[in-house]
């Protein structure tokens, strides 16, 4: 470190004018000058900078890159997973996770108690209603919230609806009769191991290519083909320790 110095009428020297100022107020000691690190507007284009999506990690890709899906939106966003409870729930952990608030409608409570007891007894961020009874969630940018219906083949129309910062996930076990005109309103799809039959109709609505017909009776457990309009990624769900601990290892079956 240099430091300026003046003589003295003793012959020594003394600091730079402001130094003993600068201790004072706590800004500490000047330390090294060095030249503005500065990038003309040609140098700027060189520049890399890493930007990954904001949401939840649902699995990895077949490239192994993670696969993040947005849940917390500023508009209404409606989820349609034809699959099993293992996927919706890890999806309903990770959404908690991200901050945002879930809400399980479910005929099935029992199925969901133990994620609630194991998150504070519903007092972080998740809860479980029973079919219809889930009231207005008050969803905003600051308190996202997840709806998960886990209401059978057959799910009623909701009382909650998707909103901005509000989307629904509904998981279906199966294919059913209503499930054509939800994935017609859904923006996106997740498609697990069906039957042959199962999947020639999913392919009918979300035109799906031949291969995909072929492939989805034979996906392993924890395999999504996540669908939108205009794309298709097939995902890989890995439980972390923690969900296998609570969750169990991945099923398309429960």
């Amino acid at each position: 470190m240099t430091m300026t110095t003046s003589p003295t009428p003793a012959g020594r020297t003394s600091s730079a004018p402001g130094l003993g100022e600068r201790l004072r107020t706590g800004f500490g000691l000047l330390g090294p000058r060095h030249s503005r690190h500065t990038l003309s507007v040609e140098q700027a284009d060189a520049l890399s900078l890493p930007m990954g999506d904001d949401g939840v990690v649902v699995g990895v890709n077949a490239e192994g890159q993670p696969a993040v899906l947005g849940v917390n939106r500023p508009t209404p966003y409606d989820i349609v997973l034809i699959g099993g409870l293992w996927t919706a729930q890890v999806m309903a952990l990770r959404a908690a996770a991200t901050g945002a608030r879930v809400a399980v409608e479910t005929g099935r409570a029992q199925a969901w108690m133990h994620m609630v007891h194991a998150m504070g007894g519903g007092q972080n961020g998740l809860a479980v209603y029973d079919v219809g009874r889930v009231p207005p969630q008050g969803a905003s940018a600051g308190t996202p919230v997840l709806v998960v219906r886990d209401c059978g083949m057959r799910p009623p129309r909701g009382r909650v609806v998707s909103a901005p910062w509000q989307s629904v996930l509904t998981l279906l076990p199966y294919l059913s009769p209503v499930a054509p005109r939800l994935m017609r309103q859904a923006r996106l799809v997740g498609v697990q191991r069906v039957s042959p039959d199962e999947a020639a109709e999913i392919g009918r609505v979300m035109g799906l290519p031949r291969p995909d017909l072929d492939t989805l009776p034979t996906l392993p457990d924890g395999v999504t083909l996540w669908c939108t309009e205009r794309d298709r990624q097939y995902v890989v769900t890995r439980a972390t320790d923690a969900e296998t601990g609570l969750l169990g290892v991945a099923r398309r079956m429960d």
